[in-house]
């Protein structure tokens, strides 16, 4: 998970966990295409109405949280260019400001409410990562294509094959057959392979992954002979077991292979930690672990990758990246919910460091 990644994910399940006994906890959300002038109005409007009534129509912890909103909000002199999200309230008795005004993608919904908890819902479409996996089954009497991404599967094409079934003559007709089978069944794969690729890469980066499916021998054929852009056979994962060329098949597919997706988000993460583990072994890869080894290798701006676990302050994970990213270094966020994720964590404090020279004692 990358340092930025984390961060917002931490401010977030900070504001999921706020309740109030009142709604007296403000959301505002103003999505790409609104103005400033958008997101100050309604704060105005209901904070000139709160200076007028009693604290029965707008409770105190509520004026203050729109007087937060309000002061925050005119630092601004046009909207930022993906939107503008920003929470007010009292939140165990502390006053709370989140703004989220430098997002990767745009806000697309508007929101603006005072509620016993904030709503988070505008923030969806910047949390879930926007990956995309091409769906590939292929058997003997056919393929089909689709994608797999946050709306589910999207079947994209689906199409028969001529290759015939094993002979069971003997002598020279059987070996013309079986010669005219394999011919078919390598046109068939190229059709397969050509479809794959304008389906899977024509739209510039294409698919994070390919989900391979099929039947038995077809499948694991196809994995070996398909002349197969390179781009797509790095991508590929499988072979799944799935009985049909069809819609019903891509599903099928989707389904069997959900751990692996889950498990292909991670691999970034996991490579950078057995590189940290391998070089705790040898001397190839100089490392340093724990605060006092990593504190030291930041000094000396030795910090290629900077390790560091879920399990670690927010705060700290903030400054030390912040440290690292200084030198040119990029920071690794380690979740600590698979075991070597976990034994980072326990073992080395949950910092950890790939450095780009020896330290004295490192």
């Amino acid at each position: 998970m990358p340092l930025d990644d984390y961060e917002l994910h931490e401010r977030l399940d900070r504001l999921s966990d706020a309740r109030a006994d009142r709604d007296v906890l403000v959301t505002l959300a103003v999505p790409a295409d609104g103005t400033i002038g958008e997101a100050r109005q309604p704060v105005e409007t209901d904070y000139a109405e709160a200076t007028q009534l009693d604290e029965r129509s707008f409770p105190r912890p509520l004026v203050d949280a729109l007087e937060a909103a309000r002061s925050r909000l005119n630092e601004y002199d046009e909207l930022p260019e993906n939107g503008i999200a920003l929470y007010a309230g009292e939140v165990n008795g502390e006053l709370v400001t989140v703004v989220f005004d430098e997002l990767s993608v745009p806000i697309e919904e508007s929101a603006y409410e005072h509620a016993n908890a904030f709503d988070l819902e505008p923030l969806e479409s910047v949390t879930e990562p926007d990956r995309s996996h091409g769906l590939l089954v292929v058997e003997r009497g056919g393929a089909a294509l689709g994608r797999l991404d946050d709306d589910g599967v999207d079947s994209i094409d689906a199409f028969d094959s001529d290759v015939p079934g094993k002979s069971s003559a003997g002598g020279q007709s059987a070996e013309r057959f079986e010669r005219d089978r394999e011919r078919r069944k390598r046109e068939f794969f190229d059709a397969v392979a050509d479809r794959a690729e304008r389906a899977f890469l024509d739209d510039g980066d294409g698919v994070d992954s390919v989900l391979l499916g099929g039947t038995t021998g077809t499948v694991e054929s196809f994995r070996e002979e398909a002349d197969l852009d390179h781009r797509l056979e790095q991508r590929l994962e499988g072979p799944f077991a799935v009985e049909y060329a069809s819609e019903q098949g891509l599903r099928q597919l989707a389904s069997k292979a959900e751990d692996v997706v889950d498990e292909r988000d991670r691999r970034d993460v996991r490579q950078t930690l057995e590189a940290f583990f391998d070089g705790l072994r040898d001397d190839e890869t100089p490392v340093a672990y724990g605060a006092s080894e990593v504190d030291d290798a930041l000094e000396y701006d030795a910090v290629e990758t900077l390790l560091l676990s879920t399990s670690v302050d927010g705060e700290r994970i903030r400054t030390l990246g912040d440290r690292a990213s200084d030198q040119g270094g990029e920071t690794v966020v380690v979740p600590d919910d698979f075991p070597d994720g976990n034994r980072f964590a326990e073992a080395f404090d949950g910092v950890g460091a790939l450095l780009r020279f020896p330290i004295g004692n490192g």
